[in-house]
């Protein structure tokens, strides 16, 4: 058997490392490091370049979780990158390069994620966004409870205009070549279920689950479901 592998979590947009927690403790369960990393989300090519040198930095062979947005920046940070075992995108964008989280969102009907959203300027140039406080718990986690989503939203992370316009810059997108796991909520109001089974189907999933009535915000809700697959991941990657 292969060295086992570190399990390196990365956030989406309007969420933060903190989410990730019940995953954490389940994989820690089942005897399984995992990392939260903090994504800066602030565009698809330095948010990646941040979650390579955090797997540089662990020095051993990772299973790359993504989130949301965080399935822009895992599957760049992917390509090309030796140490990377296995891929998971918990409700998650699985783009071909060029393609965008704003393109991929739009893909399908059913997302209300543009109404739910306040902008405004940051000094770096153009806008950043966040989940309204009053809109975040029916639009991100209405699988949750109110304490818990009021929580959330006041610890969410913004993100830039840029980083859900920007393409993938990779030559090849790491599913090609990458063995790929896929788990989300099949009341996804940020990324259309439709659209979550469409990437999975493309990038060959090896192991696709839809939580019924499930939320775009599983690893909060789903922790149980989303941990599974990661074993799942962890175990196919060590042999």
């Amino acid at each position: 058997m292969s060295e086992q592998p570190v399990i390196v979590l990365v956030h989406g947009a309007f969420a933060e490392s903190a989410s990730w927690n019940r995953v954490i403790r389940r994989l820690h369960d089942h005897r399984l490091t995992a990392v939260a990393a903090a994504n800066p989300l602030r565009g698809v090519e330095g948010d990646a370049a941040y979650v390579r040198d955090v797997i540089s930095g662990i020095g051993r062979p990772v299973v790359l979780v993504g989130h949301s947005y965080g399935g822009m920046v895992i599957t760049e940070a992917a390509a090309g990158n030796p140490a990377v075992q296995a891929l998971v995108y918990v409700a998650a964008f699985a783009p071909e390069p060029g393609e965008s989280a704003f393109l991929l969102s739009g893909k399908f009907e059913g997302s209300t994620l543009a109404g739910a959203l306040e902008a405004y300027p940051v000094s770096s140039g153009g806008n950043e966004f966040r989940i309204a406080a009053d809109k975040y718990h029916h639009q991100f986690c209405a699988d949750v409870d109110a304490e818990e989503a009021a929580l959330m939203a006041a610890t969410q992370r913004p993100v830039t205009e840029r980083a859900l316009t920007d393409g993938l810059s990779a030559g090849e997108a790491a599913w090609r070549t990458t063995p790929s796991w896929f788990v989300h909520g099949e009341r996804d109001l940020n990324i259309p279920a439709a659209a979550l089974r469409f990437m999975a189907e493309r990038a060959g999933s090896r192991g696709t689950r839809e939580i019924a009535g499930a939320s775009h915000a599983i690893a909060a809700s789903q922790p149980d479901a989303v941990a599974a697959v990661i074993r799942d991941a962890a175990d196919h990657a060590q042999g």
